[in-house]
């Protein structure tokens, strides 16, 4: 038996820059996918580098089922006293109730400090403690892995609760989440190989490009009548200027014109195309399934490689 031993690797070997590479690295939905099966509810990314005052909150995102606020912050090295200050900062400011706070290694203190803040904080706030490791057998992958260090207090029987709470979903909702299985099961059929998440009663579903920089948004809009497919880039104009300056070979490999938002305003833009359609007749769900996952792989292998 050729027997290998598991090691750990040093998180500056991954990840260079925490902000520029390890943020938008977990922005990623594949990764926030992970992060969420490690906690136990479903995050969806709203920005990162999000405004709080004077300073900025590594990503802000919130839960899929019940948009309730939630702050990340990242730190790759022992855990401090200026990032557990952030952390409550960044709390309070977005008014979020799951605060997540993830390091390279927790001082002890540090770790009773976030168990106190679970035992005396009012019952919906909800610290998380989470160590970020890597690991790799001989010359094999990098294996990223988040160590659940320190959770709130009966963290499942608090999950079970809300999502009992939750469960009289409007019918706009239970036919959103309709529309998104169906497609899922479309895809996953034709295209086994596809990465695809679970899904949720919301009016959209994200799929991965192939890169942390951006990812695949797919949108129904029962309002205006809209399918939707977008490049969405949470942080980054520069990649977004980049692109535009493609724009005459993008949209000629893609075979139609797009829609460049830059979204003056925020840190997010997108690039979009969408057709008219009413979801809500679910006599159009086949053509409007196929129209989207048409656009999925075009993007796919259009945008990927300049975003690679």
């Amino acid at each position: 038996m050729n027997l290998s031993k598991l090691q750990k690797v040093d998180l500056r070997n991954v990840w260079k820059h925490e902000a520029l590479d390890f943020t938008q690295w977990l922005a990623n939905p594949e990764n926030m996918a992970e992060l969420s099966d490690v906690i136990g509810i479903e995050l969806s990314l709203i920005e990162t580098e999000a405004s709080v005052g004077k300073f900025n909150v590594d990503i802000y995102a919130e839960e899929s089922m019940t948009g309730r606020k939630v702050v990340i912050e990242n730190q790759l090295e022992m855990t401090d006293h200026d990032h557990l200050g952030k952390i409550i900062t960044y709390a309070s400011g977005l008014d979020a109730e799951i605060i997540i706070w993830i390091v390279k290694s927790p001082r002890e203190e540090h770790r009773q400090a976030v168990e106190w803040l679970n035992e005396h904080t009012e019952s919906k706030i909800n610290f998380f403690l989470i160590q970020m490791e890597v690991w790799q057998i001989a010359d094999s992958p990098f294996a990223p892995n988040f160590n659940l260090v320190v959770k709130p207090n009966d963290w499942s029987k608090a999950i079970k609760a809300t999502t009992h709470s939750t469960t009289e979903l409007s019918d706009l909702k239970l036919l959103q989440h309709e529309f998104w299985n169906t497609f899922k099961e479309l895809a996953a059929d034709r295209y086994p190989t596809l990465k695809l998440r679970k899904t949720y009663p919301q009016h959209w579903y994200d799929i991965s490009v192939g890169s942390s920089q951006a990812h695949i948004s797919l949108t129904v809009n029962s309002q205006t009548n809209q399918i939707g497919c977008d490049l969405y880039i949470p942080d980054s104009k520069e990649l977004f200027h980049q692109l535009h300056g493609m724009k005459d070979q993008i949209e000629l490999e893609l075979g139609q014109t797009l829609d460049w938002d830059e979204i003056p305003h925020k840190k997010a833009s997108r690039i979009k195309t969408y057709f008219d359609g009413d979801f809500i007749d679910q006599s159009k769900w086949p053509e409007q399934h196929a129209w989207l996952l048409e656009q999925v792989l075009k993007y796919q292998k259009v945008f990927g490689p300049k975003l690679s």
